[in-house]
């Protein structure tokens, strides 16, 4: 095919993909009459929004660069989550809202939930073939191999039997074995972003950094997710009364969120690189969230520490306004403060070369103030910029008076 004509099946599909989802938007909408236990369709709206960007990532990326395999992965892997969204709403509906109104309800969820174990085969691929849809070297061939053999095994097993993985026997043995050996292909597949990144120069190095800020985000996600279990114990623990664990839909917004931040990093990787610096957006991050953290911890300590002291020396269980008014102020003094010396520390531990090239031209400013002989200068000057900018060859002309 054409360029053009690619194009066009890249955008096809795309609407393709779109079309499904907004089916399965109706289907949820319609179904909102429903109990809440009986069909989570909250949850399965909120999670229509973390799939709605993989089709457009793919359609972006197979338009733009149509003969590259990664853009056309994004496309599979995108229709295969959206036909299982709609396996979902279609069953729910059709067997629990309004029994009798959709055909087949059953059977036709069950062929649809094919795009399940279809995605969960391409997942491996999505990783290993970033960004160039090529894989890092011919020793990787064994590894692609395994996991399109597993994601085989999973979508001929999903389709001759239902659910599998409770079958027992034999088949469910190798069902099991076969989505461990998946995720475990996907594990592997990180490993060779690292490998392509030690190896990489210029703009597939940049491009790697951008997955790796969304990875760190993504786990930073996660994190919070975890910690929200950690506050309700706390809470059970300190307060009494039963464990409320997070609701699905936070649980949701939280996926949709990793999500987002994942479509985001590889559309820029690949096609917007170059206008977006990463390294400074990467510092700029680990300045201010190190600062925020901090803060933080320092505003919320002080503030409980006043407060049990205050109490123990009157008595009384509430903490003065004015504390908290104290507190404040004295963090807002120490914003700027805090804010140079994580700025200095970061440099010179992630930047460090950038880091001595803002301490060579500051020294060469001040003496600049105070040099008065031309040689002096000249040689100074040379040895700045061979120092700072690290020029394969640097050359000075000083035009005569006249």
């Amino acid at each position: 095919m054409t360029d053009r004509g690619l194009t066009r099946l890249a955008w096809a599909l795309c609407a393709l993909t779109l079309l499904v989802l907004a089916a399965s938007l109706v289907l949820i909408l319609l179904g909102l009459s429903a109990t809440q236990a009986a069909v989570p369709w909250r949850g399965q709206a909120i999670s229509l929004v973390g799939v709605v960007g993989a089709p457009i990532l793919g359609g972006l990326i197979a338009s733009r660069r149509s003969r590259n395999l990664y853009g056309w992965l994004w496309l599979g892997f995108g229709l295969g989550l959206a036909l299982q969204q709609l396996a979902a709403s279609y069953g729910a509906y059709g067997r629990v809202v309004e029994p009798g109104t959709l055909v087949a309800p059953l059977s036709v969820s069950e062929v649809l939930s094919l795009g399940g174990p279809i995605s969960l085969g391409l997942a491996p691929f999505l990783v290993l073939l970033f960004p160039t849809g090529r894989l890092p070297s011919h020793r990787w061939r064994p590894l692609a191999w395994i996991a399109a053999l597993s994601g085989t095994v999973i979508v001929i097993l999903d389709l001759f039997y239902n659910n599998a993985d409770k079958v027992g026997g034999i088949v469910t043995t190798t069902v099991v074995a076969a989505v461990f050996v998946t995720f475990g292909a996907i594990a592997v597949a990180a490993f060779s972003l690292v490998v392509r990144y030690r190896r990489a120069r210029g703009v597939e190095q940049q491009q790697l950094k951008w997955v790796a800020f969304a990875a760190v985000l993504i786990a930073c996600i996660l994190v919070g997710q975890q910690l929200s279990w950690l506050a309700a114990l706390l809470k059970v623990y300190l307060l009494g009364g039963k464990l409320l664990p997070p609701g699905q839909s936070l649980e949701n917004l939280l996926d949709v969120a990793s999500n987002v931040c994942l479509y985001a990093a590889v559309g820029i990787a690949i096609l917007r690189y170059r206008l977006y610096d990463i390294d400074i957006i990467i510092n700029r991050t680990l300045v201010y969230g190190t600062l925020t953290v901090s803060l933080a911890l320092i505003y919320f300590g002080g503030v409980t520490a006043t407060q049990a002291l205050f109490q123990t020396l009157t008595g009384q269980p509430r903490l003065p306004q004015l504390a908290v008014v104290v507190s404040t102020l004295a963090i807002a003094a120490l914003f700027n403060p805090l804010r140079r010396r994580f700025q200095d520390f970061i440099d010179r531990r992630f930047y460090r070369r950038k880091y001595d090239a803002a301490r060579t031209l500051e020294a060469f400013a001040s003496k600049l103030r105070e040099e008065t002989d031309l040689d002096s200068l000249n040689t100074e000057l040379l040895s700045v910029v061979r120092a700072t900018v690290q020029p394969e060859h640097v050359s000075l002309w000083v035009r005569e008076p006249e």
